[in-house]
């Protein structure tokens, strides 16, 4: 929305008047105008201010709540667009996935090629980290906002090295906020990947230097080079460090356990999310 047009008028209707009658008059006057002059830069530029602001707060009441939303407003192309969640302050960027079943995927965490280190503490992954157009997480806070709005379903995309393909659906899924360390609630799983993310249901989130698994003293983070749900440690380790080919170490790696077992590390993984709704309206502001 452009504040210019409107603003300028403003001012016209405002101080038109006064700037061709006064400033325009004789010399002995000046000093007095001038001042007054002043006055009126000064509260020209408080319109200004608070036009642009009233701008801000329509663009942001606008904006759809996820991509579900985005979707429903017509914008059918996959990539990033501003988001306004129910939950919390401000817009925030997403990626959106408009072709995968049905489009409307509000992506959560995307593995491609290694070009970014997943190996980071707890304050990295809380505000979300990468490229939204590349490898990225995109914060926990986010993950909370966005699963608290409704009931959301989670899809994971696969692929590794010999170009095969799967995936994981899951009905229900949630994220706690930060005072309970972004507890996962995840069920009703369907898919060709297996369930690797049964055990992790009810789990802490876990960093490397923050420990919540229920591994006593080892730290399940630092053992598998990532941050996720671990429980002891895990079936699934998708933040796990990036190798670049498909074996490697036990538990290392960008691991699907129910796929490719522990000792594979994927090439390319995607969580992605999408609210179920009964009425399609409700996308679009509520």
């Amino acid at each position: 929305m452009t504040s210019g047009p409107l603003i300028v008028l403003l001012a016209f209707l405002v101080f038109g008047d006064f700037t061709i009658g006064r400033v325009s008059g004789n010399s002995s006057a000046t000093c007095v105008d001038c001042q007054r002059v002043r006055n009126v830069t000064l509260q020209f530029d408080q319109i200004k201010k608070s036009v642009d602001e009233f701008a801000e707060d329509l663009q942001n009441m606008a904006a759809p709540k996820d991509c579900a939303g985005v979707f429903a407003n017509g914008m059918t192309t996959s990539g990033v667009y501003k988001i306004q969640p129910e939950v919390g302050d401000g817009p925030i960027d997403v990626y959106c996935d408009m072709e995968t079943d049905g489009g409307g995927w509000t992506v959560l965490q995307r593995r491609q090629d290694g070009s970014v280190d997943f190996d980071r503490d707890w304050e990295s992954y809380r505000q979300g980290f990468g490229d939204l157009n590349g490898e990225f997480w995109l914060g926990n806070d986010n993950l909370h906002r966005l699963t608290t709005q409704g009931t959301y379903r989670l899809r994971v995309d696969l692929e590794d090295f010999e170009g095969n393909t799967a995936y994981a659906e899951y009905d229900t899924f949630r994220v706690a906020d930060g005072s309970a360390n972004y507890r996962l609630t995840v069920d009703d799983y369907s898919g060709t990947a297996g369930n690797s993310l049964a055990r992790h249901d009810n789990r802490a989130f876990s960093t490397k230097d923050r420990d919540n698994d229920l591994r006593g003293s080892v730290n399940c983070a630092e053992t598998s080079k990532g941050a996720w749900w671990y429980k002891r440690c895990h079936h699934s380790n998708l933040n796990g460090m990036y190798f670049g080919q498909g074996s490697t170490e036990i538990g290392k790696g960008v691991v699907w356990f129910k796929w490719r077992g522990h000792a594979y590390s994927l090439k390319r993984t995607e969580m992605k999310i999408k609210i179920f709704v009964t009425n399609p309206f409700k996308l679009i502001f509520f």
